[in-house]
């Protein structure tokens, strides 16, 4: 495969021309990156909007200080690098192209001659628009693997709407069973993260893969030798997503609604408050069940013809539910902790991200990576979730500065790139 210098990783070797903004794209090709890609992370003049998704930012200029040229905190305006940007945009080298002009179109091109795979996220025909069709990109580089990233699909009714995390949810039914049910005061509520975007960015990486196997072959499969386009949604992946909830609908039919902290097909599978807190426990098997009766001292439960199964205990679960809350009431979290690990039922207080990242786990999984950054200094961003024994990935760039690579990458790609860098581009 084409790319740079080789990296670390799996992937090492793999060069992806990055277009997408926000969110979805941007993780998808983290992960990519992550894995030992080669990400070039192309942005219009004034950067991916996330940038400008704030506050927190890293790097905050300092009032009164002088810096030196080209370092953006020198900038009126210039707020620091978002926390949100961070998060989605390390192992990737920034270059900053205007794709509305021809010289910058032509910039484009010379990066995907050289490049195994282009992930966008515009909205459905919007790259076409800017001369970038298919049948464009096949002329371009014919093993180019496109991933293009859409609110709802390239076809069908909605094709044109603009796709957004919040609409999305709500819009796939994950809304309609997140939150607490309405007798308890509830309504529809969205995921504390936007896990459509996750969604499809992960859907999107493993496409990925797929398409550079079917691409390049293996030991006894030959490969096609082209590239192929990849159409991911948020709305399919979300929908996707829904898993069990989906079948108890499509199978069942049934209109699941929303439980809180419950599960639709398991219980004792819940938060239940305690004398001082709230913990959660998750009674997955008949072994468990008989487990966590011993340890709450309720073992008449075993024994009782109305919880003998799962299937049982979810017909009966308000009676069981208020005679476990009776009891959980009547001890402290901490306690509890105790007992219900001894008897091994999968358990865990409900921990804000101050405790998460305090976690003697958390941190021995090394969840938590230090990296050094061009002007914020030291940041520390969430680990990789994934360990390769033998081809690990790792952080091998911060997230970059805006446009901190163009003369670089562009270099690379035999474009010619004046002393002023982003300038020549509009100029031609």
């Amino acid at each position: 495969m084409k790319g740079s210098p080789p990296r670390a990783g799996p992937l090492a070797g793999l060069r992806v021309c990055d277009l997408s903004t926000v969110l979805s794209g941007p993780y998808c090709t983290m992960l990519l990156g992550d894995l030992g890609a080669d990400v070039i992370k192309v942005e219009p003049p004034d950067g991916d909007p996330t940038r400008r998704y704030g506050p927190p930012y890293a790097g905050t200029p300092e009032p009164g200080m002088r810096y030196a040229q080209g370092d953006p905190r020198g900038n009126p305006g210039y707020r620091g690098e978002s926390g949100y940007f961070l998060s989605v945009n390390r192992n990737k080298r920034g270059v900053v192209i205007d794709l509305g002009t021809a010289s910058g179109r032509a910039a484009l091109t010379s990066i995907l001659r050289g490049s195994d795979v282009l992930v966008e996220n515009f909205r459905a025909g919007g790259l076409d628009r800017l001369g970038f069709d298919d049948a464009r990109l096949a002329q371009i580089d014919a093993r180019l693997i496109h991933l293009a990233i859409t609110g709802y699909g390239t076809t069908g009714p909605d094709a044109a709407k603009p796709g957004f995390d919040l609409i999305i949810q709500a819009a796939s039914g994950l809304m309609s069973i997140t939150g607490q049910p309405d007798d308890e005061g509830g309504r529809p509520t969205k995921v504390g993260v936007a896990v459509t975007d996750v969604a499809t960015g992960m859907f999107g990486a493993v496409a990925i893969l797929a398409a550079l196997r079917a691409r390049d072959g293996a030991p006894g499969v030959p490969g096609t030798g082209r590239g192929q386009r990849i159409d991911i949604s948020l709305l399919e992946s979300t929908v996707a997503w829904l898993i069990n909830q989906a079948a108890n609908h499509l199978i069942g039919g049934l209109v699941p609604g929303r439980m809180g902290d419950r599960h639709p097909n398991i219980t004792p599978y819940e938060t239940f408050r305690t004398a001082d807190g709230e913990l959660a426990v998750a009674v997955g098997s008949e072994r468990i069940w008989a487990r966590f009766c011993a340890a709450l001292g309720l073992d008449e439960l075993v024994a009782d013809a109305r919880f003998a199964t799962n299937s049982d205990r979810v017909v009966e679960r308000e009676s069981l539910r208020a005679i476990v809350e009776r009891r959980f009431a009547q001890r402290g979290s901490s306690d509890w902790l105790v007992e219900l690990a001894r008897a091994e039922v999968p358990c865990s207080p409900v921990r804000d991200m101050a405790a998460v990242f305090a976690d003697p786990q958390v941190l021995a999984r090394e969840m938590i990576i230090p990296v050094d950054h061009p002007t914020a200094g030291q940041i520390q961003l969430t680990g990789l979730p994934f360990k390769l024994s033998a081809t690990p990935g790792a952080i091998h760039r911060p997230p970059p500065l805006l446009g901190e690579h163009t003369q670089e990458v562009l270099a690379e790609s035999g474009h010619r790139v004046a002393a002023d860098g982003e300038a020549s581009l509009e100029a031609g």
